[in-house]
């Protein structure tokens, strides 16, 4: 059987008061993936894993989602809500996926209660790997999961940018 050629999809970068974000979207102009530049490898890896073979071409992401994240990082949190995406990943990882956004923009939740909550109690690890897995940084809000014991514990773009985000939705992360 032959191979399934690359999908292309478009390739975008937006400054944000963390870093450069990668914005990378489908044909329908849907967010596909969202990681930092200095995150670049991760990102495509997470893609290759999601869909296959794709390829990135520069193209301007569409305007509504630009002008979305920019109000996000400017303090307009519910403008995440407005963001079409789509991910391709086993159902579970779907599952933890489309729960994140559930969790409201200035709080938290562990990965046991999360794993509690979509009715899986002993499945803490597996939504960890989901939430490892997410290739939609910010907008699919993985950095809203913490450590039981209230640790930021892990986050694909790095500690600080975690602790950032938090922050900038109102969350007390302590010292």
């Amino acid at each position: 059987m032959p191979a399934k050629p690359p999908e292309t999809f478009g390739l975008d970068r937006l400054q944000t008061p963390i870093g450069v974000a990668l914005l990378v979207t489908d044909a329908d102009g849907v967010l596909r993936a969202l990681d930092w530049e200095d995150f670049a490898p991760r990102m495509k890896e997470l893609l290759r894993l999601q869909v296959g073979a794709v390829v990135l071409r520069g193209a301007r992401a569409p305007q509504e989602l630009r002008a979305a994240l920019s109000g996000y990082f400017k303090g307009d949190l519910d403008r995440l809500t407005a963001i079409r995406w789509r991910v391709a990943g086993t159902p579970f990882q779907q599952k933890v996926w489309k729960a994140l956004p559930r969790i409201p923009a200035g709080t938290t939740m562990s990965y046991g209660a999360l794993a509690a909550k979509l009715k899986s109690p002993n499945a803490m690890r597996a939504v960890g790997h989901a939430n490892g897995s997410n290739p939609i940084s910010v907008v699919i809000p993985c950095h809203r999961l913490i450590g039981a014991n209230g640790s930021l514990i892990k986050y694909g773009g790095g500690l600080e940018r975690k602790r950032w985000l938090l922050q900038h939705e109102g969350v007390d992360i302590g010292s």
